[in-house]
Parts: C-alpha cells; sequence; structure tokens
C-alpha cells in the first residue's frame, strides 16, 4: 500500500492509481479512504466504472445505502453485462437503510456490516 501512496503524491491526476490505491484501502478494511480513492478516480475519469462500483461498494460499507444505489446504478448503465455490478446492486438493495443520524443501533452509531456487506473490490471483469 505504501507505494501506491507514493505513486498516488507522485502523480495525483493518473485515475489509475486512485483505482488502485482505492482497492487496497478497501481490502484492508479501510472504505472511507478506499471512498475517497475512487471518488477522486471519478472525478478524473467520470466514465470509469469501476470506480464506481468501488465507491459504491465502499459507500454500503460505511452505511451510505442511497449513494452507493447511485453508483452501482451509475456502473452498471456503463457496463450492463457485469455480473459483479448486478450481484453487487442485488446486495446493497436487500440492506437495510441506515438509522436516522443520532439514533444508535445495536449500543453503537451508525451500523456495522454483517453477512451481506458486498463482495470487495476485485479485478476489472
Amino acid at each position: 500500500m505504501i507505494a501506491l501512496e507514493r505513486a498516488r503524491d507522485a502523480a495525483p491526476e493518473h485515475g489509475s492509481v486512485r483505482e488502485a490505491l482505492g482497492r487496497a484501502y478497501y481490502g484492508a478494511g479501510r472504505p472511507a479512504e478506499a471512498g475517497a480513492e475512487f471518488a477522486k478516480a471519478i472525478e478524473i475519469d467520470p466514465t470509469n466504472d469501476y470506480a464506481h462500483f468501488g465507491l459504491a461498494l465502499s459507500l454500503a460499507r460505511v452505511g451510505e445505502r442511497t449513494r452507493a444505489l447511485g453508483h452501482l446504478r451509475l456502473a452498471i448503465a456503463m457496463r450492463p453485462g457485469n455480473p459483479d455490478y448486478r450481484r453487487a446492486l442485488s446486495r446493497v438493495e436487500r440492506q437495510a437503510p441506515a438509522p436516522p443520524p443520532g439514533r444508535a443501533v445495536g449500543g453503537l452509531e451508525g451500523s456495522t456490516p454483517g453477512a451481506d456487506d458486498p463482495d470487495p473490490p476485485g479485478g476489472r471483469a
């Protein structure tokens, strides 16, 4: 991950580096950082369907289901034949909506990912 962070710092406008770092952060259980990198990749190239997919999974993991659904639908519109995108959309649609702000769930603020947590971003299909 350190090498990817250095590559990002050396070439901050390379979407492929941002996407790769987002994947690494997501895999390391750092969805907020992953989401920031995927969002930057989308800013650099709004047609990057995989970055929309990765951002959606990151958002779903931190409880931002509505935003996640929007990015998944965009990814599907850009690459309709990708079964990974469709499976992720189905899983996120089944997730319970986040509770209103300030409302505790199970004694903790926010929600904790469970068995229905979307798969981590994998390779491009």
